[in-house]
């Protein structure tokens, strides 16, 4: 077995140390980002994510009493982890993902004021992406889909979301992003696409399957759902105050505190930054 201090062959996959060193790189040059350019792929990943969440949905339509609840939730999850692969992929900035930038911030090659900036802007561009795919879905008539089916999944899908508690959704949403940012994480230490797909789909598969509680997919979820039905159990108020406060809360501290945080402690720690390094 090759020494992990050593560099791996170029054929082979990252080992964590020069892993680590990537998601360092890749936190800078991410906090750097030309505001327009940051806006335009922040929009896409919402969008990205919204695709992934509408095909798990689809999954779900008309599931119930048919096929095992643990099997329908693996399905669920196997398939919303293209909007991670296309984000990974295809090129896009996801907050939850951003969470990392913490690495390259402890370091202190990235300021505070530039963590904050990438994270506010690509948090807002997640939504507007996200809540865009919503209303083209709704406008296209998917909540009718399978006789209804969507529609009827993905109220109740809304519905389970808004009746969580404050504390719970924020550990949810900790759950949620230590498995999101483990599969960045490994992701990093691929060579080629297949690499990065196949680090991709078992960790969000993992999240989705056991209903943790990722902040931008709820952009999409909840905003679907009240697009598509009325009544006093869902609430724009509910969904900002109730779910997506305490969800993106439990994510900041899942990605940036349990990994980014941890990876940072145990291979960047008191390493001298690469040479030209600002």
């Amino acid at each position: 077995m090759a020494d992990e201090r050593d560099p791996a062959p170029a054929f082979d996959a990252l080992l964590p140390p020069a892993m680590a060193r990537r998601a360092e790189d890749v936190g800078v040059a991410k906090a750097a980002m030309e505001t327009g350019r940051l806006v335009a792929l922040a929009i896409l990943a919402g969008a990205f994510i919204a695709f992934g969440a509408i095909f798990s949905t689809v999954a779900l339509a008309g599931a119930a009493g048919s096929i095992p609840w643990g099997a329908a939730r693996v399905l669920a999850g196997v398939v919303f982890s293209v909007g991670l692969v296309l984000v990974v992929v295809g090129g896009a900035e996801l907050f939850t993902g951003n969470t990392l930038i913490v690495m390259a911030w402890a370091s202190g090659r990235v300021t505070t004021g530039a963590l904050l900036r990438n994270w506010a802007i690509v948090y807002a561009g997640n939504f507007v992406g996200a809540l865009a795919v919503a209303i083209a879905a709704v406008g296209a008539g998917l909540p009718e889909a399978g006789g209804g089916a969507v529609g009827a999944a993905a109220v109740a899908i809304a519905a389970a979301k808004l009746r969580l508690g404050f504390v719970q959704a924020i550990l949810l949403g900790v759950l949620c992003n230590v498995l999101v940012c483990l599969a960045v994480w490994l992701a990093y230490s691929a060579r080629s696409t297949t690499d990065r797909v196949l680090a991709v789909v078992p960790p969000i598969a993992a999240f989705v399957a056991a209903g943790f509680e990722h902040s931008v997919a709820n952009m999409y979820f909840v905003p679907f759902a009240l697009l598509s039905a009325s009544g006093d159990a869902l609430t724009w108020r509910g969904f900002l105050v109730d779910n997506l406060l305490p969800v993106t809360l439990g994510n900041v501290i899942g990605g940036a505190g349990l990994v980014g945080g941890v990876y940072w402690f145990v291979y960047l720690r008191g390493s001298p930054p690469p040479r030209g390094a600002g």
